[in-house]
């Protein structure tokens, strides 16, 4: 009996690293084609003589749609399964971005950046991934789940990064970005691995409750209810206008540095490399300490670490050392920000309420993005973006200090 306890918790053990490894692996595709879009700007911009405003909007657009598709993603996946939504995910995302390099017209570039490849992200995105990630683990190991996740995004964006500059050598930059889609097809085996374990789990998770499960607007408005809810997705919405901004236009600051080109792959490279670090450290935190806390921590350490590199001389080693501090802290908020919504609300309807806070961190990162060309091109510089960042980033700080850390009581669900 013993013997096959051990076997049958070691196949469980094999299991569940499979699907955070085929989570991981789809996630580090997706986001890593997507974050390395900001490289191909000035490219899209010669070609096109659009100007940095225009192809600024479609990026930030992008931004945006990406936020929106993730609640209706979510929803969809808890209800079917998360395989067939990974699908169309990928699939979108790989004709968005063939089809970029053709498009001459800032509703082309809306088109290709903005709906088709942001949706496919969007659909093939943390909120659907990490979900489905979380309710295969117990409670007290979720964070180190969403943390290997959440690193695989990462690594994609460190991998993807390099390939880009080295495509983009070899082949110019319009077929470079037409192999970046193609790659995103390698993400096509994790659509089996992953198919139908959202709906499976949230019906077994209802089942051993023995309660009835919150129809999806009982769940929204239960959430939207919940003054902690508002303040996480506040404080969330200040991320995505920070990270929105890095990813799109940190290789335009480093060019307007005087720095030579490189230094733009390189320092998106690292924030990849760095986020990594970040992602796991933090998936290992969100066990021992208040996750609330965290979110504080990391915030205020965006603003110092602007304000010190606006204060600092704009050297490559400058530049790179900024770069890995904005990389421990680039994307290390998910781990707690999901673990508190799961917390919070149970997992039954997790996709879908953190597709909610997701949409809000794009809210954020459509005006990062988009406000990051436009004063450019108004002023010829980009500090008073940073300026604004710094005043977020403590606002974020704080607004994460009254939230409630405590799984809430539930509504009755209709026809109780």
């Amino acid at each position: 009996m013993a013997k096959t306890e051990r076997v049958g918790g070691a196949a469980r053990s094999w299991a569940v690293w499979l699907v955070l490894l085929a989570a991981a692996g789809a996630f580090a595709l997706t986001m890593g084609v997507r974050q390395t879009m900001g490289l191909f700007l000035s490219a899209l911009n010669t070609s096109t003589g659009l100007g940095v405003g225009s192809i600024s909007l479609a990026f930030a657009l992008g931004q945006l749609w990406w936020g929106l598709t993730q609640p209706f993603a979510g929803a969809v996946a808890d209800r079917i399964g998360t395989g067939r939504v990974i699908l169309l995910g990928v699939v979108l995302v790989a004709v968005g971005t063939f089809i970029t390099p053709l498009m001459t017209t800032t509703a082309g570039l809306v088109l290709a950046i903005g709906i088709l490849a942001a949706g496919g992200a969007g659909m093939a995105g943390p909120s659907v991934l990490m979900a489905a990630s979380a309710r295969l683990v117990p409670p007290h190991k979720r964070g180190l789940a969403t943390g290997i996740v959440n690193a695989g995004g990462s690594f994609g964006q460190f991998a993807m990064a390099p390939i880009a500059i080295g495509l983009t050598a070899a082949v110019g930059w319009a077929s470079a970005m037409q192999w970046l889609g193609v790659l995103v097809l390698l993400a096509l085996p994790a659509v089996f691995i992953l198919r139908g374990n959202a709906n499976a789990l949230a019906a077994q998770a209802a089942a051993a409750s023995g309660q009835k499960a919150l129809s999806a607007r009982q769940a929204i408005a239960h959430a939207l209810a919940t003054p902690s809810y508002r303040y996480l997705a506040g404080g969330f919405l200040v991320c995505g206008f920070h990270v929105a901004f890095l990813a799109t236009h940190l290789p335009g600051v480093i060019a307007a540095c005087g720095l030579a080109p490189e230094f733009g792959g390189w320092s998106l490279a690292l924030i990849g490399l760095f986020n990594i670090v970040g992602s796991l450290a933090m998936g290992w935190a969100v066990g021992r300490w208040r996750m609330k806390s965290l979110l504080s921590l990391l915030y205020a350490t965006r603003a110092i670490a602007v304000l010190a590199f606006l204060l600092a001389p704009k050297t490559g080693p400058v530049v790179l050392v900024f770069a890995a501090v904005m990389g421990v802290t680039f994307l290390s908020t998910v781990p707690p920000t999901v673990g508190l919504v799961a917390k919070m609300f149970g997992t039954a309807n997790m996709a879908m309420l953190f597709g909610i806070v997701m949409l809000a961190h794009q809210v954020g990162g459509f005006f990062g993005a988009y406000l990051g060309g436009s004063v450019f091109q108004a002023t010829g510089s980009y500090d008073w973006v940073w300026y604004i960042d710094i005043v977020l980033a403590l606002g974020a700080a704080l607004v994460n200090l009254p939230i409630r850390e405590a799984r809430l009581a539930r509504p009755a669900p209709a026809g109780a």
